[in-house]
């Protein structure tokens, strides 16, 4: 909801108090002075009063009812924004109880872990195995601190790099490859069928950043023996298309238009359950908006996988 100063609820209850004021100023203004005026400059003129006096009610009539509809619009504006402030405190607080989760977790791991490791002598083994344990907690700490560093930069603006027409296909491919030991026992695959370029100006800090989100998010919700996240460039008449086809749990109907929703996370479902800090999605929708497309999410239902499809505008200078 704009917050601007004309839509901050404190100016529109102002307002609205402010419309009320004068609603029963002007009813009593009207009926107690200017009916004095009316009456004379009917006797005066020699006019007939009951069409005089009906004319004057029509007009206190009609603008009363404007001061009314004012008021009415702006109890309803405030209600809808108190509804929209309280559905946000409610994201806020699942937010928190989960991201605190999520850093308590980790911390609490590697406490452990050191403590093991300054307590007791162990096998240079055992050593690397904890060891390996605590990179693992020390990645997943950095991964949750790096996406609210990222959606502040985002939201302010502030992010680093140009925007560059640069090859999707070869990007897409090269940012796979490079993080692949990222998803371990997942086939990631490539597929340009047209075998064209699809050339597109993009920041590559922030288009990073939405490639590894939509292949992270895919990963963790994925509860396959072999999983599988298959990218797809297809070309229409006004866009060219991205999508990530996924073999995961896929996403109840009733859950697709609310999974882009900022601290948003979806239930459990078998031994998944929610994981991260419900800001992957989030921040892919707002990279998509800032390179001038959208995103969407496509899924048959739990067990059945999910789709996001990246839809970039084609530009004027679009290269084959």
């Amino acid at each position: 909801m704009d917050q601007s100063k004309w839509f901050y609820p404190i100016v529109v209850f102002i307002f609205s108090v402010l419309a009320l004021a004068a609603s029963l100023f002007l009813f009593i203004y009207w009926y107690m002075e200017v009916s004095t005026g009316l009456e004379a400059v009917v006797a005066r003129f020699d006019l007939d009063p009951a069409v005089a006096l009906e004319s004057r009610t029509w007009v206190v009539i009609l603008v009363l009812s404007l001061l009314v509809g004012i008021i009415l619009l702006g109890i309803f504006t405030i209600f809808v924004y108190n509804l929209k402030t309280y559905q946000l405190y409610r994201l806020q607080q699942n937010f928190i109880n989960n991201f605190t989760h999520e850093l308590k977790t980790p911390v609490t791991s590697l406490k452990l872990f050191l403590e093991t490791l300054s307590k007791h002598e162990l096998s240079r083994e055992e050593q690397f195995k904890y060891i390996g344990y605590m990179i693992q907690d020390v990645a997943r700490l950095s991964d949750n601190i790096g996406r609210i560093l990222d959606l502040a930069r985002i939201e302010s603006k502030s992010y680093p790099g140009n925007f560059v027409e640069s090859d999707l296909v070869a990007v897409v491919g090269t940012c796979c490859k490079t993080n692949g030991h990222l998803f371990p026992g997942c086939e990631i695959s490539v597929h340009n069928h047209l075998i064209k370029s699809f050339n597109y100006p993009i920041n590559s800090y922030l288009f990073e950043m939405l490639i590894m989100n939509l292949l992270t998010n895919a990963f963790k919700y994925n509860n396959s023996e072999s999983p599988r996240i298959d990218i797809t460039f297809d070309l229409r008449k006004k866009s060219m298309r991205i999508r990530f086809e996924d073999n995961g749990i896929g996403i109840e109907k009733a859950q697709i238009k609310k999974i882009f929703r900022k601290f948003y996370q979806v239930g459990q479902y078998k031994d998944m359950t929610a994981k991260g800090s419900g800001l992957g999605l989030h921040l892919v929708q707002n990279i998509a908006r800032i390179h001038k497309g959208k995103i969407v999410a496509e899924s048959k239902g739990i067990g059945n996988g999910s789709v996001f499809t990246l839809i970039l505008p084609l530009q004027k200078k679009f290269y084959f």
